[in-house]
This record gives structure tokens, C-alpha cells and sequence, in this order.
């Protein structure tokens, strides 16, 4: 599969949107919040992957995490870009307020997907302080010292809590396979 990205073949590239774009826009929605713009956003998720693919190591980890980690962070950049932040403060209360049709939607077309395993299950394994890092970190798009500053917590025992939530993870989603 690399190695036919690594060509150009884009019979690679489409079995990639094919199978993971639903993962990757669903982690990207849930750091943007909106429709109209998480599907901005996933493409050019889509476009990183398609540009850097030469940069991926198969030793350093799997693709499918590289792509998260692609789609994670272009979300984050996204949020954090002065036109989206001079948008959100002109847009009225009720419509930050009130707009879930956006994550039902997202709920809905996500539990319909066979291959659904449950993280958000896995991630209620975790003790409570943790579960509440890994929700800033990965979810909300939160970097570490905005949740020390946040938590009133040490950025060390942020990183240190962070770490241990992400081993602990690690040991569950094993238990999976």
C-alpha cells in the first residue's frame, strides 16, 4: 500500500479515502464542531497525506495513526486560525450554543460502520483525571500547557498524566485485537 502511494497510484490513494476517511473526519469534527467547516478541513487532510506520504515511517508506526495525527492536527491548526476565531466571536450565542445537529449526524453515520470499535468505551476505562486529559488533548485540541492552565495543574504532571493515559490506552485497544 506505501509503496503504491509512494508511486502515485491512485487506486491507493482512493482505498484510503475509501476506508479511512470516515475515521479521520470524525476525529477532525470533533475538534472543529462544524460541518461545513470539517469538511474543508478533511480535505485537505486528505491532500497532506497525498503530498507527505514519502515522509511516513513504518518503523515509527502504523499509517493509520500517522493519518490521525495528520487529520488531528490540521483540525487544531484550523481552530486556531484568526479567521475561524474572528468568525466564531461574530456568530451569535444561540448558534454555538444550540448547533448539535452537527455531532448527532456524526453519531449516527459513525455507529452505522461495522468496523466501529468503541473508543469512546475504551476511553471510559481510563480513571476519571485521566479521561478528562486525553477529552482536552485529543478532542477538544487543547495543547498541554492550555490544559495545565486550564486544570491549574504543573505542565509536568500534565505530560506525565497524558503519558501514562496514552500506555494505559495502549494496553486496552491491544486487548482488542
Amino acid at each position: 500500500m506505501i509503496s503504491l502511494l509512494e508511486k502515485r497510484d491512485r487506486r491507493a490513494f482512493n482505498y484510503l479515502y475509501d476506508n479511512y476517511s470516515d475515521a479521520l473526519y470524525g476525529v477532525v469534527l470533533r475538534i472543529v464542531s462544524y460541518r461545513q467547516y470539517a469538511d474543508e478541513v478533511i480535505q485537505n487532510v486528505f491532500v497532506n497525506i497525498w503530498d507527505n506520504i514519502p515522509q511516513f515511517d513504518p518503523k515509527k508506526g502504523r499509517l493509520y495513526t500517522w493519518m490521525i495525527n495528520i487529520a488531528r492536527h490540521a483540525a487544531i491548526d484550523y481552530i486556531k486560525s484568526k479567521a475561524v476565531q474572528n468568525e466564531q466571536k461574530n456568530q451569535s450565542l444561540p448558534e454555538i450554543v444550540n448547533n448539535t445537529e452537527n455531532h448527532q449526524f456524526f453519531v449516527k453515520e459513525h455507529e452505522k460502520k461495522s468496523d466501529y470499535i468503541g473508543i469512546e468505551d475504551v476511553i471510559k476505562g481510563l480513571k476519571p483525571e485521566w479521561r478528562l486529559l486525553i477529552q482536552m488533548a485529543y478532542y477538544e485540541g487543547y495543547t498541554q500547557q492550555e490544559i495545565a492552565d486550564r486544570l491549574v495543574l504543573p505542565l509536568g504532571t500534565v505530560k506525565t498524566r497524558i503519558r501514562a493515559a496514552l500506555l494505559q490506552l495502549k494496553v486496552i485497544l491491544n486487548e482488542y485485537r
